[in-house]
């Protein structure tokens, strides 16, 4: 188990630093607005808890619907840049590993976006993810999960990376252990200077079948999958799924 004391994981102040540069959609493409209302939706008037809640990029347009939102973070350096938005300063975020870490109190909504899961490279350190959300929920609370498919369809016999975006400014290639559902996922970002700047992390990829053993070793049962944010059906040609688990009342 990482230190949170002492190490701030993948996320230190290297990726803090451009992390809210990304581009603000979803996964699929929704805006952070339309996903926090689909949570405001299922946190149904109780209280939300984001698990790496990072830089705020989800738990503040969410808190500034009304909604009581708190967060687990490992990384100190994405905790400073919450701190210092607007709204910040008032979120209780502890400071932790997602899949051990306790927040204070009990909530009816506990959530994990952006594929954050598959940063927790073992399969018993997903379980304890599981499990660590269940902990936190009231009776009838739930737990939503936005993650990708992993992109193995695309995997040529015999071949071991897979080119996911190439423009002008970004090439990412994602690197497959399929032996071990691993995955290292390779970024090539052109800088403002005209260098280029290359980053990789470590993943572990899931099935959303798998995340359901997890959530029922957890206690939880599926309530609902989609395809996407909009509750478009997930289908076998769905390239990410939005999953919510609920523990029983």
């Amino acid at each position: 188990m990482v230190d949170p004391e002492h190490d701030d994981g993948q996320f230190g102040e290297d990726v803090a630093s451009s992390y809210d540069d990304i581009p603000e959609p979803m996964v699929d493409g929704t805006s952070v607005a339309d996903a926090a209302a689909v949570l405001d939706e299922l946190a149904a008037g109780g209280r939300a808890l984001e698990l790496a809640i990072g830089t705020g990029r989800v738990g503040l347009p969410l808190a500034a619907r009304g909604v009581e939102v708190a967060g687990i973070e490992l990384s100190r350096a994405m905790l400073a840049r919450l701190r210092a938005k607007p709204g910040g300063a008032a979120l209780r975020v502890t400071v932790g590993d997602m899949s051990s870490a306790r927040a204070d109190g009990s909530f009816s909504l506990v959530y994990l976006v952006f594929n954050t899961i598959e940063n927790v490279t073992t399969q018993a350190g997903q379980v304890a993810v599981f499990r660590n959300a269940a902990a936190h929920l009231s009776s009838g609370g739930c737990f939503l999960i936005e993650c990708v498919i992993p992109d193995l369809r695309r995997l040529p016999q015999g071949e071991t990376a897979v080119v996911f975006d190439a423009s002008e400014r970004h090439f990412g290639i994602d690197e497959y252990d399929v032996a071990n559902q691993g995955l290292i996922s390779h970024h090539f970002t052109k800088l403002d200077d005209g260098r280029w700047d290359y980053g990789s992390g470590p993943f572990r990829y899931v099935w959303p079948a798998e995340l359901d053993l997890m959530a029922e070793l957890a206690g939880l049962r599926l309530r609902e999958r989609w395809g996407g944010w909009d509750r478009r059906p997930f289908e076998s040609e769905s390239r990410l799924h939005v999953s919510v688990w609920e523990k029983p009342g």
